[in-house]
C-alpha cells in the first residue's frame, strides 16, 4: 500500500465482533450451568447435559454464523433463553439479565458506530481527489510506522 492509499473499511462492522465475543462468553457460562444443575439443583444428568451443553453449543454456533442477519435475531432469543434458565438455576436470572444488557449495548453501540462511520465516509467522498490525497497524507503522518 502506498503512503497516500488508505484501507477502505467502510463495509466492516463492529457489530459482528462484539456480538461474537458476547456469545462466546455466554457459551462458557451456559456450559458451566450443567454441573450446577446436577450438583446444586439436583437435576438429572440426562436433562442437565442436553440443556446446558446444548445451549452452550448453540451460542458457539451462533457466534460463527453472525455473517447472516437471522443469527442476530437468534442471539436475542439466546438472551431470553438464558434468563428463562433462571427457573432451574436461579443465578441465571442475574447472569442472563447481564448478558441481555451486554447484547443490547453491543447492538446499540455498533449501530451508533456504523452511523458515524457512514457520515465520515460521506464527508470524505464529497472531497475532491486532491483534498482526499491531502487528508490521506495527514492521516498517514499521524500513524505509527507499519510493522514488517
Amino acid at each position: 500500500m502506498s503512503e497516500t492509499q488508505l484501507t477502505d473499511d467502510r463495509d466492516k462492522s463492529p457489530r459482528r465482533g462484539m456480538a461474537a465475543a458476547i456469545l462466546f462468553l455466554q457459551a462458557i457460562v451456559l456450559g458451566l450451568t450443567t454441573p450446577v444443575m446436577i450438583a446444586v439443583e439436583n437435576v438429572s444428568w440426562q436433562a442437565a447435559v442436553p440443556v446446558g451443553c446444548g445451549l452452550c453449543l448453540v451460542c458457539l454456533m451462533l457466534s460463527g454464523l453472525l455473517r447472516h442477519r437471522w443469527a442476530y435475531t437468534a442471539g436475542w432469543l439466546a438472551q431470553i433463553v438464558s434468563i428463562v434458565l433462571g427457573i432451574v438455576v436461579h443465578m441465571m436470572f442475574v447472569l442472563g439479565a447481564i448478558f441481555l444488557v451486554l447484547w443490547w449495548g453491543a447492538m446499540a453501540l455498533s449501530a451508533k458506530i456504523e452511523r458515524e462511520k457512514a457520515a465520515a465516509y460521506a464527508e470524505y467522498d464529497r472531497l475532491t481527489p486532491e483534498e482526499q490525497a491531502e487528508r490521506d497524507r495527514a492521516v498517514q503522518a499521524h500513524r505509527p510506522p507499519a510493522r514488517e
